[in-house]
C-alpha cells in the first residue's frame, strides 16, 4: 500500500498531558489552517497515567489529520520520538514538545534551509547558537545554571559547536529521520543529543534556528532528569567509541 503524499508529520511525545495538550493541538490546527502544504500529527502517548490517550483519541475527530500512537507502557521521550518518526509519512519529520514552548510557527523559519539543502534543522534558545534565539519567560535559576553547565558537558563529549542541544523542536528530511531514529538508542532525555551525534557521524547538513521560548512551570523536567540526561550522554559517547552504532 503506498504512503501518503505528505509534506510535514509533527511528532508530539506525550506522558501525562491530559491537561497541556488540547490547547496545543488546537493552537497546531490553527497555524496549519494557513499553510497550503499537507501534514500530519502524531500524538505518541508514553503510558501515561492520566487521561492523555483519551484526551487525544476525542480529538481526533475536533483536530484535522490527527492520529494517536497509543502505548500502554511508560518508556521516555526518546522511544517515543523514536516510535513517531518511524511511524510518519511526511517528507520533512519535526517534533515538538505538549507544551508548546517552541511554537509551531517557528517551522517558519525553518522551510526555508530545508528547501536550501539541509537535512536536519533544529532551535536554539542560545543566541550563541542563532542571533535572535530568547528565553520570553526564562526558567528558574538553578535549572538555567544546570543546562548550562550540562552543556559544557555535552560538547565535551558528544556534540561540539551547539549550545543548546535540548530545545524541543527539531526538524529531519524524512532520509536522515528514518537513518537516524533507526540507529538510535537512547529512550530518555538525551534523545536530542544522540540525533545530533549520529547526524554528525553520517555527514548531514544541520541547520539552527533562533528559538523564542517560553518555559512553562508545570513542566515533567526534574532534578533527576539532569542527572539521567548525563548519564545518558556518557553512554552515547562510550557507544560511538565502541563502535556500536555499526557506522
Amino acid at each position: 500500500m503506498p504512503k501518503p503524499d505528505i509534506y510535514l508529520s509533527v511528532i508530539v511525545p506525550a506522558y501525562n498531558e491530559a491537561e497541556r495538550l488540547p490547547k496545543t493541538l488546537r493552537r497546531f490546527d490553527e497555524y496549519f489552517a494557513a499553510q497550503p502544504y499537507s501534514y500530519e500529527i502524531l500524538v505518541v502517548n508514553d503510558g501515561s497515567r492520566d487521561l492523555t490517550a483519551e484526551v487525544a483519541n476525542k480529538m481526533v475527530g475536533e483536530i484535522k489529520n490527527l492520529r494517536l500512537i497509543d502505548r500502554k507502557k511508560n518508556t521516555g521521550k526518546g522511544y517515543s520520538v523514536r516510535e513517531g518518526m518511524l511511524a510518519a509519512h511526511g517528507k520533512i519529520r519535526l517534533f515538538a514538545d505538549a507544551d508548546n514552548a517552541t511554537d509551531v510557527s517557528h517551522f517558519d523559519k525553518m522551510r526555508p534551509l530545508f528547501d536550501g539543502g539541509y537535512d536536519v534543522v533544529i532551535c536554539s534558545r542560545d543566541p550563541k547558537d542563532a542571533p535572535g534565539a530568547k528565553l520570553v519567560v526564562r526558567q528558574p535559576l538553578w535549572k538555567e545554571l544546570l543546562g548550562n553547565l550540562g552543556n559544557l558537558y555535552i560538547q565535551l563529549l558528544a556534540v561540539r559547536g551547539i549550545w543548546d542541544t535540548q530545545c524541543g523542536f527539531k526538524a529531519f528530511r524524512d532520509h536522515a529521520a528514518e537513518r537516524i531514529f533507526s540507529l538510535a538508542k537512547v529512550n530518555r532525555w538525551a534523545f536530542d543529543v544522540e540525533a545530533l551525534v549520529l547526524a554528525r557521524k553520517l555527514n548531514y547538513k544541520i541547520g539552527i534556528v533562533p528559538a523564542d521560548w517560553v518555559n512553562d512551570p508545570r513542566t515533567a523536567v526534574r532534578f533527576s532528569s539532569y542527572l539521567n540526561t548525563l548519564w545518558e550522554v556518557f553512554k552515547i559517547s562510550r557507544n560511538i567509541r565502541k563502535g556500536k552504532y555499526g557506522l
